[in-house]
C-alpha cells in the first residue's frame, strides 16, 4: 500500500496543502512537518492471537525498516541522476570539500552508502532471527555500526543541505521537485515506514504481576484492591532497583509478555507508536505496563494508551484518567500529552449501536473536561472499523459529529479491512482521503459543533436506555438466540478461516460474550441482516414516536451533527439490509425450531424501516441521498448470487467438514460480499 500508493500520494498532497497554506496565511509548511502520520499494528497486535510473538514483532520492525531503506534508495538513485550541477552554497561545500566537482552527487552517494549498509545490517539481523540465533534478550548478534541510519534526522540533514543550497543558488524549481518530495516522505514515514503500535489485553499484564508477586513472596496481587495495586506499582516505578529477578522462570504466557516489552526496549523511540491496553478497566492497568517497560529497560517514555471498550468501561473512563492525572509521577511521565483509545466494536456488541454511540459521546465529553482541568492535551484514538456497527461511515461526518473540544488539533483513527484499499489503494484516492481528514480536523478544531442542549441530552438518555434494554433482551435473554446466530451466519467458519488479524474468539468456549466484536458484526453483515447496527434502535425510535417525541427527534436531526450523522448511518445500513436474503440463509441452514427468532428479527427490521421513513417524512429510504440508493441498487445484482452460493457452501461445509475446496470457495464469497457491500471492515 505504501510503496504502490502513499509513497506517491503523500508528497503530492503536501504540495497542495502547502499551496493552500501559503494562500491563506502567507507561510509555508516546514520541511520537517508532517501533519499526517501512519502507524500499524500488524505484527504488534497480540490481543488474543498466540501467533503474534515477540519474535514476530521484531521481524516486522526489521522488515519495515528494510523496506523504508529500499524506497529511499530508489529516491536517491533518481536524485543522483537529476542533481548533476556544480554550483552550491558554502554549507554544502564545507561538507563535501572544495575540490568536489559534483557536490550534490558526492553527498547523496554518501547517504546512499549508509542506506545500503543499513539494509545489509537488517538482512543480517533477519537471518539470525529466522535461525533463532539471538544471543540473549538484550540484543541481537552484533551492535549496529555507527554508520548505519537509525534516526530520521540523519536521513533528513543531507537532503536539507542539498535543498537549501539549491534555493540559495537560484535553483528553486529543482529544489522543490523530486528532492522536496523525498524530504516530505522522510518527515512522514521516517526510517521505519510505519510506527508500530503494540496491543495486548490487560489480563495478560495482570498475569505477569500475579506470578511475579507470588515468586517474590510479596503477596497475592490478584486479591489486592485498586488502591493497593496502585501503591505497589508506584513504589516500584519510583524505585531504582530492578523488580524482575535474574534467572526467573515464569510461565510461557508471562514470558511472552516480558519478551515483547524487551523487544520494545530495543527499538528507537520513533519506530514505535503506542502501547494499547485492550479491555482497560483501571488506572493500575496503565501503571502496570509502564512498570513492565521500565523493568525491561525501555529508555524512553512510550505512550501507554488505555482502550475503553465496553459500555461500563466507557462510563468509568473519566474516573480512570482522573485517577492517573492526580499522580505526580504519571504527570511527569506523559509530559502533558494523553492519548486514549475509544472502542467502537466491543461497545456496540455489548450494548447495541445506539446506546454505544451515545456512551462513546458522553465518555469523550468527560475525558475532555478531565484533561482540560489537569492542563493535559488529549488525543482521542478512535478504534473505528468499516462497518456502521463498528463506528464506520464517511470520515468527515464522523469527525464533525464528535463532542466540542474532543478534536483539538489532533486525532487518531483506525482504517481496517478492505477500507484501507478503498481509501488509500490508489494515489489520487489516497490524496482525497488525506484532504478529507485534514480539512475535517481543522474544521472541528476551529469551528466545533454546538454544545448539546439539555433537552437533546435528556432525549438521548431515553433513547439509549430503551435501545440498550431492547438489544440486551434480544441478544442475551432470548432463548436459543446464540444457537440461531451460529446456525444462520458463517460465524463458525470465520473462526477457522484466515480472514482476520486475530482469532474469532477470545476463548474457545462461551457464547456471544466470548466472540470478538469484528466477527460478530461481520457475520451478520454477510447475511445482509446487519443486526448489530440497528437492533435496539427500532424499539427506541418507535417508542419515541408513540410518545409524541417526533418534533424533538427532527430538531435533533436538523441541528445536532452527532444525531444527524447517527440517523444517516442508520438509514444507510437499512438500505443495505435484505430480509429476503436472510430468510434464504435461514431456510438452508436453520433448524425449524429456531426459525421463529428469524421471523421476529425480520419483522423488527421492516418496522424500523417504516419508522425511519416516517421520521424523515419521505416515501422511501435514502430519498434525500439518491446516489447512495442507486449505488446499492447497482451492486445488489452482483452480490445476491454470492449469497446463494455462500449459503450452499455453508450447508456443504457443515455436512462434510474439512473439504479444502469448499473452504476456499467460502473465503471467496466472504471477500466478494464484503467488497460489494462496502463499510464492512
Amino acid at each position: 500500500m505504501i510503496e504502490n500508493s502513499l509513497w506517491q500520494a503523500v508528497p503530492e498532497f503536501y504540495r497542495h496543502l502547502n499551496q493552500g497554506l501559503k494562500e491563506a496565511t502567507g507561510r509555508s509548511l516546514p520541511l520537517d512537518c508532517s501533519p499526517i502520520r501512519f502507524a500499524s499494528w500488524m505484527g504488534g497486535d497480540r490481543d488474543g492471537n498466540p501467533n503474534v510473538t515477540a519474535a514476530v514483532t521484531q521481524e516486522v520492525l526489521l522488515l519495515s525498516r528494510w523496506m523504508a531503506a529500499d524506497l529511499y534508495l530508489r529516491d536517491i538513485d533518481h536524485l543522483l541522476n537529476e542533481l548533476s550541477m556544480w554550483q552550491c552554497n558554502q554549507a554544502l561545500r564545507a561538507h563535501v570539500g572544495e575540490e568536489t566537482q559534483e557536490p550534490y552527487r558526492t553527498l547523496l552517494r554518501q547517504l546512499r552508502r549508509r542506506l545500503q549498509e543499513t539494509q545489509e545490517w537488517i538482512e543480517d539481523q533477519l537471518e539470525h532471527l529466522n535461525q533463532k540465533e539471538q544471543c540473549d534478550h538484550q540484543g541481537f548478534h552484533s551492535s549496529p555500526p555507527d554508520r548505519l541510519l537509525f534516526e530520521t534526522v540523519a536521513l533528513r540533514e543531507p537532503l536539507k543541505l542539498c535543498y537549501h543550497s539549491l534555493i540559495e543558488c537560484g535553483m528553486e524549481r529543482i529544489a522543490k521537485g523530486s528532492l522536496l518530495d523525498t524530504l516530505r516522505r522522510a518527515s512522514c514515514f521516517g526510517l521505519n515506514l510505519l510506527k508500530l503500535d503494540i496491543r495486548q489485553d490487560s489480563s495478560r499484564h495482570e498475569a505477569v504481576m500475579i506470578e511475579l508477586c507470588h515468586a517474590l513472596d510479596l503477596g497475592d496481587y490478584e486479591q489486592w484492591n485498586e488502591a493497593a495495586r496502585q501503591q505497589f506499582l508506584l513504589t516500584e516505578l519510583r524505585s531504582c532497583r530492578p523488580l524482575i529477578p535474574h534467572g526467573w522462570k515464569p510461565s510461557a504466557e508471562v514470558q511472552e509478555v516480558i519478551d515483547t516489552c524487551r523487544v520494545v526496549a530495543q527499538q528507537s523511540e520513533e519506530a514505535l507508536g503506542s502501547y494499547v491496553i485492550s479491555m482497560a478497566h483501571h488506572a493500575s492497568d496503565v501503571l502496570t505496563v509502564h512498570l513492565l517497560l521500565k523493568e525491561c529497560g525501555c529508555p524512553f517514555p512510550m505512550k501507554v494508551v488505555p482502550l475503553f471498550e465496553t459500555l461500563d468501561d466507557l462510563d468509568r473512563s473519566s474516573e480512570v484518567i482522573s485517577s492517573l492525572l492526580r499522580i505526580e509521577w504519571y504527570q511527569d511521565q506523559i509530559q502533558g500529552e494523553q492519548e486514549i483509545m475509544i472502542g467502537y466494536s466491543d461497545s456496540a456488541k455489548d450494548a447495541g449501536q445506539l446506546a454505544a454511540a451515545w456512551g462513546q459521546y458522553r465518555a469523550q465529553e468527560e475525558l475532555v473536561k478531565v484533561c482540560k482541568r489537569h492542563g493535559v492535551h488529549l488525543t482521542l484514538f478512535h478504534g473505528r472499523g468499516g462497518t456502521v456497527g463498528r463506528g464506520g461511515g464517511p470520515a468527515r461526518s464522523a469527525i464533525l459529529a464528535q463532542p466540542p473540544g474532543s478534536v483539538s488539533g489532533s486525532l487518531r483513527v483506525t482504517e481496517q479491512g478492505e477500507m484501507i484499499r478503498f481509501k488509500f489503494g490508489l494515489p489520487d484516492i489516497a490524496q482525497r482521503s488525506m484532504e478529507i481528514y485534514v480539512s475535517a480536523v481543522l474544521e472541528a478544531t476551529l469551528q466545533p459543533p454546538p454544545a448539546v442542549k439539555g433537552q437533546w441530552r435528556q432525549e438521548m438518555n431515553l433513547l439509549a436506555e430503551r435501545a440498550l434494554n431492547s438489544y440486551r433482551h434480544q441478544v442475551r435473554d432470548t432463548l436459543d438466540f446464540v444457537p440461531y446466530f451460529r446456525a444462520i451466519t458463517p460465524e463458525q467458519e470465520l473462526a477457522k478461516l484466515p480472514l482476520g488479524s486475530r482469532p474469532a474468539k477470545r476463548r474457545a468456549d462461551g457464547g456471544v460474550e466470548s466472540l470478538r466484536a469484528i466477527p460478530w458484526i461481520f457475520a451478520w453483515t454477510q447475511i445482509r441482516l446487519m443486526l448489530p447496527a440497528w437492533l435496539g434502535s427500532d424499539k427506541a425510535l418507535a417508542e419515541a414516536l408513540d410518545n409524541g417525541e417526533l418534533p424533538l427527534i427532527r430538531e435533533m436531526m436538523d441541528s445536532w451533527p452527532f444525531f444527524s450523522t447517527y440517523m444517516d448511518m442508520l438509514e444507510m445500513v437499512l438500505t443495505k439490509t435484505d430480509a429476503n436474503v436472510a430468510r434464504y440463509y435461514e431456510k438452508k441452514l436453520v433448524p425449524a425450531n429456531l426459525m421463529p427468532i428469524g421471523e421476529t428479527l425480520r419483522a423488527r427490521l421492516n418496522e424500523l424501516k417504516q419508522t425511519v421513513i416516517q421520521i424523515r417524512d419521505r416515501k422511501e429510504l435514502q430519498e434525500h441521498m439518491p446516489l447512495i440508493a442507486e449505488a446499492v441498487r447497482v451492486r445488489n445484482p452482483y452480490i445476491d448470487p454470492l449469497h446463494v452460493l455462500q449459503a450452499e457452501l455453508l450447508q456443504r461445509d457443515r455436512s462434510n467438514a474439512g473439504n479444502a475446496q469448499v473452504e476456499q470457495a467460502l473465503m471467496v464469497t466472504m471477500a466478494g460480499i464484503a467488497a460489494g457491500l462496502r463499510n464492512t471492515g
